[in-house]
Formats: structure tokens, sequence, C-alpha cells
């Protein structure tokens, strides 16, 4: 079986990363979104919130598994025996500091890195951008699932 991760904060999922784990299900038979746990960084949602809101969006898949990680990603990747780590690429500013985990992950443990170029249309995006233009009332809707957008300003109204 060929497995891959896609890894990621996604705090909040987007759907620039929504795209680029729909074409890893393309590719793979089984794709793990490995939602980042950091507990020195408080984010705008749960890492249970994040990963509810990821399996709703990505249930239509078939093959792709949602789940927490703490740690090395490559330990996560020993774990369930997944060669392959999928990124996307946003820019070239992406890809000086992607190359370097790349490198780094496959010396450690001979996990692959596969660079995947993002879809134009999210070129620019990122959770982080998403989150300040929302909370200044910004139109985020063409960027985010419907689920996630009503996630966002629910938690945006309450901060």
């Amino acid at each position: 079986m060929r497995r891959a991760v896609c890894p990621g904060s996604f705090d909040p999922i987007t759907n620039g990363h929504l795209d680029i784990i729909a074409r890893a299900s393309r590719l793979y038979d089984e794709v793990y979104v490995a939602v980042m746990i950091n507990k020195s960084k408080k984010g705008l949602f749960e890492v249970e919130e994040r990963i509810d809101l990821i399996r709703g969006e990505t249930a239509d898949f078939g093959n792709v598994r949602v789940e927490a990680f703490h740690g090395l990603l490559v330990d996560f990747c020993k774990q369930r025996e997944i060669p392959a780590i999928v990124k996307g690429l946003r820019a070239v500013s992406d890809f000086d500091y992607e190359l370097q985990m790349a490198q780094m992950n496959n010396g450690l443990s001979g996990v692959e890195t596969l660079f995947v170029p993002t879809n134009p249309t999210y070129s620019f995006l990122s959770s982080s951008l998403v989150k300040e233009v929302a909370a200044w009332g910004g139109d985020v809707s063409h960027l985010v699932p419907t689920a996630v957008l009503a996630a966002l300003g629910e938690r945006l109204r309450k901060a």
C-alpha cells in the first residue's frame, strides 16, 4: 500500500490545504493528514476542532486519515510505515525552508518529501492570512470551506 502524509498545523484548514490533500489522495492509496500539536503556541482552534473540520472536508476522498502528532514528523512516519511526505509550495521562499526540512527528514529516517506546486489560485494563501483578514471583517468565504467559514466566524465573535 502506498502511503503519504500531509503535515501542518491547519489552524484553520484552507482551500489551498485541501487542494494539496486532494491531489495527494489521487496519487496514494492512503493519505494521513498529520495535525501538529505545538503546546508552546496557542492556536485559534484546538487540535481536536481542527481534526474534526479536516475530517468533515476530506470524508468524500475515502482514503484520508486525520490524526494529531507531537514531536518529529519522521517518528510519525516510522510508526505508520509512511515513506513519503507531501508538501505544497506556494513560492520560492517556501522552497528554501522546505528543502532543508526534506533533507533533514531524509537524513534522519530515509523518508522522502515530494513537493507539489500550489494551484496558482491559492499561491498567496495561508491560515495566518485567513485569520487576520477574517478578524478585521474581511470576506474569506472563497478561501476556506463553508464549515470552516462558519467555525471561524463563531470563534472570532467569541474573541
